[in-house]
């Protein structure tokens, strides 16, 4: 029942969270330099012509009317039309938005995969060789931006070697997993070195503790202690971390995408921007930040999951 009640508490605080990502995506988009008409007409439109857009779009009325216009749409589902594409926002979504959550999905696998055995050994190894080795060799791609990793990749893996392609998403699933593996590893990467130098540090601290020391006494075996004691209290920081580089995911998704010319919602909201498209944009950016937003709710629950105390 803790557990619950817990769940409750964080779903009510979600909601002062989603009126405020309202408001400031509002705010945001409205602060883009230039206009949609501007964006649809060129720099050859006349003012009457723009102003007349202008006016289709209800975007000459006082903001506090656009607002209050846009959240009921919100609050209804109905996230309007694009402007420059001409179909439902909700559609583009619906369409776009799953390729950047395989895309994100598949980076985390990836970066657990690599991270939380690695963090082990080098735990396990600390201060030496394999420790120093598997530090120093995260390090590099941690101080490497997300755009200059994937050029590397996709020069030496897609260009060169030709083992993977260099753009597109593919159709079935398994040709789907294949185009975004490159871009995922790129992704990965950078996030696995947080990952792996956090754990590292949470299992030294763990093995320093009492209660371990206390179970090697008991006789209890290294698998149980290991299972049981070190990796269930080392992952509790771990994966607060998770929760909160799930964003960075994100943002990072974005260059990504443009980078491997993958069509997923990263590269349709670049191409938003640039376009001036204030649907599309508000559409995409509300759909992100709650689904961040429903990401550290699940990191709530995992630690209070990990840690019962959390819940009381």
């Amino acid at each position: 029942m803790p557990l619950f009640s817990f769940v409750i508490r964080r779903l009510l605080q979600m909601i002062p969270t989603v009126i405020f990502i309202l408001v400031v995506t509002f705010v945001l988009v409205r602060m883009l330099p230039g206009d949609p008409a501007s964006a649809m007409l060129g720099d050859r439109a006349r003012d009457a012509d723009v102003n007349r857009i202008n006016h289709e779009l209800g975007l000459d009325q006082p903001l506090i009317v656009q607002f209050f216009y846009f959240a009921e749409r919100v609050v209804t589902g109905d996230l309007g039309n694009s402007i420059g594409l001409k179909v439902s926002v909700a559609s583009l979504i619906a369409d776009r938005l799953p390729v950047t959550l395989m895309l994100t999905v598949m980076s985390a696998v990836i970066a657990l995969v690599l991270s939380v055995p690695l963090a082990f050994v080098a735990a396990m190894k600390r201060e030496k060789l394999a420790d120093s080795v598997i530090r120093g060799t995260f390090q590099v791609g941690l101080s490497m931006p997300v755009f200059y990793v994937g050029i590397i990749l996709l020069t030496v893996f897609a260009a060169q070697w030709k083992l993977f392609p260099v753009g597109g998403y593919g159709t079935t699933l398994p040709d789907k997993l294949y185009h975004l593996f490159l871009p995922a590893l790129t992704l990965a990467l950078s996030f696995a070195a947080v990952l792996m130098r956090n754990l590292r540090a949470s299992i030294i601290n763990v093995m320093n503790a009492e209660y371990v020391d206390f179970a090697i006494a008991k006789g209890l075996r290294s698998r149980v202690i290991m299972i049981k004691h070190i990796l269930r209290n080392a992952l509790i920081s771990t994966v607060t971390l998770f929760g909160l580089q799930i964003g960075t995911l994100f943002g990072g998704a974005v260059i990504t995408e443009t980078v491997f010319a993958v069509p997923g919602a990263g590269r349709l909201l670049i191409d938003s921007i640039y376009g001036r498209d204030y649907p599309v944009l508000q559409g995409l950016t509300i759909s992100l930040a709650v689904l961040v937003s429903l990401t550290f709710l699940v990191t709530d629950i995992l630690q209070a999951w990990l840690d019962p105390r959390i819940a009381r």
